[in-house]
């Protein structure tokens, strides 16, 4: 027995489900401790109908089965009440997944962002010899897509798709880092679902593997947009046409809005917002919108003019649509007393 490495000594909390009697019949209450593989038992009688008890002896390198026992007096009967196996090799784990997204409610991405998962193991042997329960614990990944406009919403996870399982061997904290999800999908921008990450035990004996911590992320699809009702290049001499601005798989919590300014279309230009455009994401899923603009208010002048459509997320801001046009407004008479204006 190495009692260096056990992790518990102690019974805690085994509370005593008496049985109701219907007679005068009285019952007494005995914890049995079962060492393993050795089979060495130890009692310990008259263990009242609630509270705790430390155990009689340690807990064996191969673990303990402890089973609370009640015995009738007439007729003398025994009754087995629970039965719980208590490994003396016992690992802990955290496990927390990050991304660029502050949310705190539930992890979450957009589908080609990275994230990553902080991993912390403590408990583990370093003993060569020790049972591999004691030296090693399981990583797994599963996938699991939502659908085609799928919010999560009655999930079955026990579909979900085992990607990987990787042994981790040692104490420690360590990060997986993901460049994007693993999820898949024709157009790779537009899944959604989420990833689940698990640490287990490894089975020991009687005791079955055991989950340590678990956390999943859910993935989003990448936002689009258009701008319609004017054609890139058209040109005005009067009132600009009212336009329409609409946006697909808005991310969560975020925004979309037109933006004005002249000149040609130049990415990371900071124009003129329109109040009337803008569309909020809501705040938990993604989100589709539209509504029409009116953008004769914002041009003064003639010359080429640039719309964009723009979304703010955790992630940046981006261009979901541009759409480029001409003002000439001013009239121009040729006379032959000259030019008028």
């Amino acid at each position: 027995m190495k009692t260096g490495i056990f992790r518990i000594l102690s019974l805690a909390a085994l509370t005593v489900t008496s049985m109701s009697a219907q007679t005068t019949a009285t019952y007494t209450n005995f914890i049995r401790q079962i060492q393993m593989p050795s089979g060495v038992e130890w009692e310990l009688s008259n263990i009242s109908a609630s509270g705790e008890q430390q155990s009689g002896l340690s807990v064996a390198d191969d673990g303990a089965r402890f089973e609370l026992w009640t015995v009738k007096s007439a007729p003398l009967t025994s009754y087995l009440l629970d039965s719980k196996f208590v490994g003396s090799y016992i690992p802990t784990a955290t496990l927390v997944i990050r991304s660029e997204d502050p949310y705190t409610t539930i992890p979450r991405t957009r589908a080609d962002r990275p994230f990553w998962v902080d991993v912390n193991v403590t408990g583990l042997s370093a003993d060569a010899t020790a049972p591999s329960a004691a030296r090693s614990v399981t990583f797994l990944q599963h996938t699991q897509s939502y659908g085609l406009g799928g919010l999560g919403l009655n999930l079955d996870r026990l579909l979900a798709t085992l990607l990987s399982q990787t042994a981790i061997t040692g104490n420690g904290e360590r990060t997986f880092s993901f460049q994007v999800t693993s999820i898949t999908g024709a157009d790779r921008t537009k899944v959604r679902g989420e990833e689940r990450f698990s640490i287990f035990s490894l089975p020991d004996q009687l005791s079955p593997a055991s989950q340590l911590a678990s956390q999943y992320i859910q993935i989003w699809p990448v936002a689009n947009g258009s701008i319609s009702g004017i054609a890139e290049g058209e040109v005005f001499r009067a009132k600009i046409r009212t336009l329409t601005v609409a946006a697909t798989d808005l991310y969560p919590d975020s925004r979309a809005y037109l933006q004005i300014y002249k000149g040609p279309a130049v990415l990371g230009t900071e124009g003129i917002v329109v109040p009337s455009s803008v569309m909020l994401g809501d705040a938990n899923v993604p989100k589709d919108d539209a509504r029409p603009v009116d953008l004769d208010t914002y041009v003064t002048s003639d010359g080429m003019w640039t719309v964009e459509l723009l979304t703010s997320t955790p992630f940046g801001i981006d261009r979901l649509a541009k759409l480029t046009f001409q003002v000439s407004r001013n009239l121009h008479v040729n006379s032959m007393l000259g030019t008028m204006e």
